[in-house]
C-alpha cells in the first residue's frame, strides 16, 4: 500500500497507467469533421455533387482536457484510494478476529460487522489470511472452534453469515481454541468484545498477547449493555429491575411494556445515578392491559438480556368457580356464583364447572362455595393441586356447616352461629381492622359491612396464627393454612348476601383480589412431560420461529438450561405457553475490567478509513456522459444543434454545466427509494380514513390510533360509512386534504407550529376540513384555560366559538344526544358560533376536553383500554355515539338540519 499523508492507494501499481495520458492526448487531438449539409435540387442533382477533399478538424482544448480528466479519474479509482488509511497491521502472521457473539453483542452488531469487514480489507491489502473465532457456541451446540486461515473473500462470506446468539459466550472454550492456535505461530489479534467481563477474560487476553499483538474493540462506554430481570406481580402492577455493568456515571433508559402484536401498552423511564447498578421500574396498568402484555424490553437495547417474555404467570390468573347449591339459577341475585363472578371477572378469567372438570385445565384459584363433603378422590386431586401452588378458596354455608371435610384450614364446629340461637348475637357483628400480618392489611372496612351468620372454628393453639380476618367479638371470619406451595383459605360465611352483606360491598372485591395474588399462576407449578419450542428469541431480542436445532425442554426445567439447544423463548402450546427468560438466572453483569499492559483498546466507530473508489468512479461516469453529449453536438446529431454561433455555444455550455451540477451530487449521494408518504397518499385517496395528529408522545399517539380504529369499527357496523382505518399525520409535512376529520390530542410536550404548518392547517380548514382539539383535561373552560392549546392555536384562523346549542345538527346527525361524554364527563364542547354557508355549514374547529380517544380505544380483542368515569360502560356507549355523530357531521354537514327531517325527528322524540 502506497501512502501520501492522509491518502493511500490499496493497488498502487495501477498508477503506472497515468503514463499513458500523453498518448491519449495525441490520440484525442483529432476528431472527424462535422457532416456538411448538401441540398439536392431535383434538376441539378448530379451537377452539384462534386467530391471535395476533407481535412480533419482539431478537438477543442477544453474537450481534450475533459477526456483526460475522465481517464485519470478511472486510473485513480482502480488504484483503490483511501482517505485516512490505517497503519499496517502489526506482525506478519494471520489476522485473528476474536468475536464475542453472545447475548450482549446484538445491541451494536452493525458497527461490529463493519469493523470486521474493514479489518479483513486491511488484511487483504497486506496479503494476510484471516482466522475467525466466535466465542459463543454455534446453534448446533458444538464446541467453540476457530476457522482455518482464510482468504479475504471467504472471510467476508463467514462474517456476513455470522449472527449474535441469545445465550452467553463460552470464553473458556474460546481460550482452549486459542491455545490450539498458539502452537501454529504468531498472529495479530483483534478482539471485538461485548464489554462484559468474566473470570476468564483476563486469562484469554494474556494468552492472545503471547501469540503476538492484541487490540480490543469495545463500545460499552457509548452503548452499555443492560439486563432486565423478570418482573414480580404486586396487585395490579408489575415491578421489574434493570441491571447495568458500569456504575461510574449517570444514565437514563426506558422500559416498554408491549402486547403480543408489538403494540406499546405503556413505557416508564429509569434513571441511574452514579454508583447505582440496579434500579426498579414499576408498571401500574389496568387488568385489561396487563392481560395483553407479552414482553418487557429496554428501549434501544436489542439483546435477549434486555428482553423479558411474559406468560400466564404475569397475566390475569384463571379462577374456577363451583357451588354446592343450585338455588338462584333463575334468580341470579340469590346465587353465590353471581356475586363471585361479578367481583372477579373484571380482573381475572372466570370459569364455571365441577371441581374435577375445572382442574383439567390450568387454574390458579379454585373457589368452592358451600360444597360439603367431597369424595376421597376429589379431595385428593384438589389437595395435590394445592401443594403445587394453587389456592383453594372456600365459602361456608349450610352444607359445609353440616359436612366439613379435611380440606379446611381449621377444625369446624357442626352447625352454624346465627341470630336467635344459644350463641346468637344481639345484632349483626362488624369486622375488626385487619392485622398487619394478614394479606388484607391496609384495606378499608366500610361501616355498613356486617355478618349475621357464620360457621365457627374450634379453639386451637394455632388458631390465631391461621386467622386473617376477625369479627369485633374476636371470632374468626377468614382462616388459612399453607399446604405445600399453595393455600387453603376459608371464609366462614356465604358468598351471597344470605348470611352477610359483605358480598355486596367493595371490600369483598378487594379481599378476593388479594387472595388471587397468593397463587403461583398457571405456570407456577411443576409441569409434566416436555414442552415444545413455539417461538424463540434471536440475538437481537426478536421473537422468531424456532430453528431446527432447538429442542423441547422438560416441564420443570429452569432457565439454567438456556443454550444452543434451548434458546430463550416460548415453549409449550398456544393455549399454555411457558416463557423461558435468559435473565431468570443471569442476574448480574460486570464490565470487561483491566487488561494486561500493552493492549490497545478503543471503540468501534473511530477507525476513520474511507474508500474513495466509489466516488471517483461516479464522477468519472458523470463526466463521460457529458463528453458523449458534447460529441453528439459537435457531430450535429442533436437535431439543429451545432457548435456554430455564439448563442448555440452558450446554450451548449449551459447544458453542460447543468448536467454536471446534477450528476456530481448523484455520484456522491446514495440511492434512496421513493418517499413513503407517496404510498400513504395513494392509500388514503382510495378509501376514507380518519386522521389524528402525531404529538411525539408515544402513549398519546397509540391511544389516538386505537381510539380512531375502534370508532371506525363502530361506524362500519352501525352506519353506511365505509371507513378503512386511522392514519397518523404531521401537519408540517403530510397532506391533510385527504381526511374529512382530524383528531388533535393536546399534549404539553408538543412543539410549536411553524409558519408553514399554520398555513397548511388554515388551508385545510378553509377547504372543508374539521379539526377536533381534545385538551384531555375535562375542563369546562377548555378554550381559554389550557396554556398548551392557547400556544398551539396562535396564528390559526379560528372562528368565534360558542358552546354547542341544544338544537345543533351535531346533536342529531345520527343519534339524538344531549351531551358529549368521553373518558370523562362534564366538560363543554365548543364549536363555531355562527354556522356559515361555507363548507355546508360544518364548523372547521371543535374544542373540548373529555378525552374521547381514550373512551373509544380498545385492544384487538375488543376490550376497552381505559376506564370511563363516572358513568361506566353506559358512558362509553354515549362516547361512541358522539364519535358517530361527529363523523357523520363532518361528512354530511347540515343535511340533518334540513326542515324536511324535522317531522321524523319530532316523532322519534315523542312530541
Amino acid at each position: 500500500m502506497l501512502g501520501f499523508g492522509p491518502i493511500a492507494f490499496a493497488v498502487p501499481w495501477v498508477l503506472a497507467a497515468l503514463a499513458v495520458l500523453p498518448v491519449l492526448w495525441w490520440l484525442l487531438r483529432v476528431t472527424p469533421p462535422a457532416p456538411r449539409v448538401v441540398r439536392f435540387p431535383a434538376i441539378r442533382l448530379l451537377r452539384d455533387l462534386t467530391a471535395r477533399e476533407e481535412t480533419p478538424a482539431r478537438t477543442p482544448l477544453w474537450l481534450l482536457i475533459l477526456r483526460l480528466i475522465v481517464a485519470a479519474l478511472l486510473i485513480l479509482a482502480l488504484a483503490g484510494p483511501l482517505l485516512n488509511p490505517r497503519a499496517a497491521l502489526p506482525g506478519s502472521g494471520p489476522l485473528l478476529l476474536l468475536v464475542d457473539n453472545g447475548w450482549a453483542s446484538g445491541r451494536d452488531w452493525t458497527s461490529r460487522r463493519a469493523a470486521m469487514e474493514e479489518l479483513v480489507s486491511q488484511a487483504e491489502r497486506q496479503n494476510r489470511p484471516v482466522v475467525l473465532l466466535p466465542t459463543a457456541r454455534p446453534a448446533g451446540g458444538e464446541a467453540v472452534k476457530a476457522s482455518p486461515p482464510l482468504p479475504a473473500s471467504e472471510a467476508r462470506r463467514l462474517i456476513q453469515a455470522l449472527e449474535p446468539h441469545p445465550w452467553p459466550t463460552d470464553r473458556a472454550g474460546a481460550l482452549e481454541a486459542v491455545r490450539g492456535l498458539a502452537a501454529r505461530g504468531s498472529a495479530h489479534t483483534v478482539w471485538l468484545s461485548d464489554g462484559i467481563g468474566d473470570r476468564t477474560a483476563r486469562g484469554l487476553a494474556e494468552t492472545l498477547q503471547r501469540m503476538g499483538s492484541l487490540e480490543i474493540l469495545d463500545d460499552s462506554a457509548e452503548k452499555p449493555p443492560h439486563l432486565l430481570l423478570p418482573p414480580s406481580s404486586e396487585g395490579a402492577g408489575l415491578s421489574a429491575r434493570v441491571v447495568r455493568a458500569d456504575a461510574s456515571r449517570p444514565e437514563s433508559v426506558t422500559v416498554r411494556l408491549s402486547g403480543a402484536d408489538g403494540r406499546l401498552l405503556t413505557r416508564q423511564p429509569v434513571a441511574f445515578d452514579a454508583g447505582q447498578l440496579t434500579r426498579e421500574v414499576r408498571f401500574e396498568v389496568p387488568a385489561e392491559l396487563r392481560n395483553d402484555a407479552a414482553s418487557l424490553r429496554v428501549e434501544n437495547d436489542t439483546t435477549a438480556g434486555a428482553t423479558v417474555l411474559l406468560d400466564e404467570r404475569w397475566r390475569r390468573r384463571p379462577v374456577g368457580l363451583a357451588s354446592g347449591r343450585a338455588s338462584g339459577e333463575n334468580q341470579p341475585l340469590l346465587s353465590d356464583l353471581h356475586y363471585l363472578e361479578r367481583a372477579l371477572a373484571p380482573y381475572n378469567e372466570v370459569r364455571r364447572g365441577e371441581p374435577d372438570e375445572l382442574l383439567k385445565r390450568d387454574l390458579a384459584v379454585l373457589v368452592l362455595s358451600d360444597i360439603g363433603a367431597l369424595t376421597g378422590q376429589e379431595a385428593q386431586t384438589i389437595e395435590d393441586w394445592v401443594r403445587k401452588g394453587g389456592v383453594l378458596l372456600r365459602f361456608a354455608g349450610p352444607r359445609l356447616a353440616q359436612n366439613p371435610d379435611r380440606l379446611v384450614p381449621v377444625r369446624l364446629r357442626l352447625g352454624d352461629r346465627a341470630l336467635g340461637g344459644a350463641l346468637s348475637w344481639s345484632e349483626p357483628a362488624k369486622l375488626q381492622p385487619f392485622d398487619g400480618r394478614s394479606p388484607f392489611a391496609g384495606l378499608h372496612i366500610p361501616d355498613d359491612v356486617a355478618v349475621s351468620r357464620q360457621v365457627l372454628a374450634e379453639p386451637a393453639l394455632d388458631l390465631a396464627d391461621r386467622t386473617w380476618a376477625r369479627l369485633q367479638d374476636g371470632t374468626p371470619l377468614v382462616t388459612s393454612e399453607k399446604r405445600g406451595d399453595g393455600y387453603i383459605v376459608l371464609v366462614h360465611t356465604t358468598a351471597s348476601p344470605e348470611w352477610s352483606n359483605l358480598p355486596m360491598s367493595g371490600l369483598f372485591v378487594d379481599m378476593l383480589r388479594r387472595l388471587v395474588t397468593l397463587s403461583g399462576g398457571v405456570a407456577g407449578g411443576a409441569h409434566g412431560g416436555t414442552l415444545e419450542p413455539l417461538e424463540v428469541l434471536d440475538g437481537f431480542g426478536r421473537l422468531v420461529p424456532p430453528p431446527a436445532a432447538a429442542f423441547p425442554i422438560a416441564g420443570d426445567a429452569g432457565a439454567d438450561v438456556i443454550g444452543p439447544r434451548h434458546p430463550p423463548g416460548f415453549y409449550g402450546t398456544e393455549e399454555a405457553r411457558r416463557a423461558l427468560n435468559l435473565t431468570a438466572t443471569l442476574t448480574r453483569i460486570e464490565p470487561l475490567g483491566a487488561m494486561p499492559g500493552g493492549v490497545a483498546r478503543g471503540p468501534y466507530g473511530t477507525r476513520g478509513e474511507v474508500a474513495l473508489k466509489p466516488a471517483l468512479l461516479g464522477i468519472a461516469l458523470s463526466l463521460a456522459m457529458i463528453d458523449l453529449l458534447i460529441a453528439l453536438m459537435l457531430r450535429g446529431l442533436l437535431g439543429g444543434w451545432r457548435f456554430g454561433g455564439k448563442r448555440r455555444r452558450a446554450g451548449a455550455a449551459a447544458a453542460v454545466l447543468l448536467t454536471l451540477g446534477a450528476a456530481l451530487p448523484m455520484a456522491a449521494a446514495p440511492w434512496t427509494p421513493a418517499r413513503a408518504d407517496d404510498a400513504q397518499s395513494t392509500k388514503v385517496t382510495a378509501e376514507t380514513y380518519l386522521a389524528y395528529v402525531r404529538t411525539g408522545d408515544g402513549t398519546v399517539d397509540d391511544t389516538s390510533r386505537a381510539g380512531l380504529e375502534s370508532l371506525v369499527d363502530v361506524l362500519t357496523r352501525r352506519t353506511a360509512v365505509e371507513a378503512a382505518g386511522a392514519v397518523g399525520v404531521d401537519p408540517e409535512s403530510d397532506e391533510l386534504a385527504f381526511y374529512p376529520l382530524l383528531y388533535w390530542p393536546v399534549s404539553g410536550g408538543q412543539r410549536a407550529l411553524t409558519d408553514h404548518a399554520r398555513a397548511r392547517l388554515n388551508e385545510y380548514m378553509r377547504n372543508g376540513g374539521t379539526i377536533l382539539f381534545d385538551t384531555r383535561d375535562q375542563s369546562a373552560g377548555a378554550v381559554g384555560g389550557n396554556q398548551a392549546l392557547q400556544g398551539m392555536v396562535q396564528g390559526l384562523d379560528i372562528p368565534p366559538l360558542a358552546l354547542v346549542p341544544p338544537d345543533h345538527v351535531l346533536t342529531k346527525s345520527f343519534y339524538l344526544l344531549n351531551d358529549f361524554p368521553g373518558r370523562y364527563n362534564g366538560g363543554n364542547l365548543w364549536i363555531e358560533a355562527r354556522e356559515g354557508r361555507a363548507n355546508d355549514g360544518v364548523s372547521p374547529v371543535l374544542i373540548g376536553g373529555n378525552d374521547w380517544a381514550a373512551a373509544w380505544a380498545a385492544n384487538r380483542n375488543g376490550q376497552p383500554l381505559y376506564a370511563v368515569v363516572p358513568g361506566g360502560e353506559r358512558q362509553r356507549e354515549m362516547a361512541y355515539r358522539f364519535g358517530v355523530n361527529l363523523v357523520m357531521y363532518a361528512l354530511t354537514g347540515n343535511y340533518k338540519a334540513d326542515q324536511v327531517h324535522v317531522p321524523a325527528i319530532l316523532e322519534r322524540l315523542g312530541q
